[in-house]
């Protein structure tokens, strides 16, 4: 049975497909999508439906390729006969957003992924894969808070201090955006290796980005290394990992800008 669509659309223009982060709850957005909709029909994708009545109800393990393949039906839903979209994913957002460039290209005018945390391309990947790891396992044995801060940690490069804390209910759990991307998110995701020859063949419809704040950090150098792996761009954008909601009138204005110059370098 073909799990039921949730996305929201606002805006006129050409189609630009949001995929957000975490567990894809687009909470943070708003701001963003109101300045992307005076140019653009933004259609803001929820994987699991979170802001869309589903909060609380059951969820099972993620996989890159589930949301990627969401991704694709959204547009064949949205997309008129003919036209391509533009695409901005971020955080494990990001990551489908490339697993739908590699394997669905044909339709995508150009894509901007926002520091995904893709750690199988890394040189050190299976020791980044490891210390997501310990993030889970954080989670599952002292909690919420003690987990974020571990994931802190391992996004700037620090090493965390052992925190207290309790293990969620499975209610809880299911009641908190971030606890599901925890959960059910975070091993998956960031144990993806995307296709990079698949990428390099469509570089040219490609941005790597990430926040000028998060320099020396983790997924920075992960966006750069997939950029020059593959031969796609790399764009600095405002703010760290969540610079959609912390600048999002000038991160909406470089990401048009950004996605336009793209297209324009893009093959027909």
């Amino acid at each position: 049975m073909t799990e039921p669509l949730h996305y929201d659309i606002e805006g006129h223009g050409p189609v630009l497909l949001i995929i957000p982060g975490g567990a894809g709850h687009p909470m943070g957005f708003d701001k963003v999508t109101g300045v992307l909709a005076d140019r653009f029909t933004v259609v803001t994708y929820d994987p699991l439906g979170l802001a869309h009545g589903r909060l609380g109800e059951p969820v099972g393990d993620q996989q890159v390729e589930a949301w990627s393949d969401g991704a694709r039906r959204v547009l064949q839903e949205v997309l008129p006969e003919g036209e391509s979209a533009y695409v901005l994913g971020t955080s494990s957002g990001g990551i489908a957003a490339l697993d739908l460039l590699a394997r669905h290209p044909e339709r995508l005018s150009h894509v901007v992924a926002h520091e995904p945390p893709c750690m199988g391309v890394l040189p050190d990947g299976a020791v980044q894969r490891a210390r997501f790891r310990e993030v889970y396992d954080t989670y599952r044995t002292a909690g919420l808070q003690a987990a974020a801060v571990r994931l802190g940690a391992v996004l700037t490069g620090q090493e965390a201090e052992p925190a207290e804390g309790r293990p969620l209910s499975r209610e809880e759990e299911l009641a908190i955006p971030m606890a599901l991307f925890l959960a059910h998110v975070l091993r998956q995701f960031t144990s993806y290796a995307p296709d990079l020859t698949a990428l390099t063949s469509a570089s040219a419809r490609l941005t790597l980005a990430a926040g000028s704040d998060s320099r020396g950090q983790l997924l920075h150098r992960t966006a750069q290394f997939l950029a020059e792996h593959t031969g796609g761009g790399f764009v600095e954008f405002p703010g760290g990992h969540v610079g959609v909601a912390e600048h999002p009138v000038a991160f909406a204005e470089l990401l048009a800008e950004t996605l336009v110059a793209g297209e324009a370098h893009a093959p027909r």
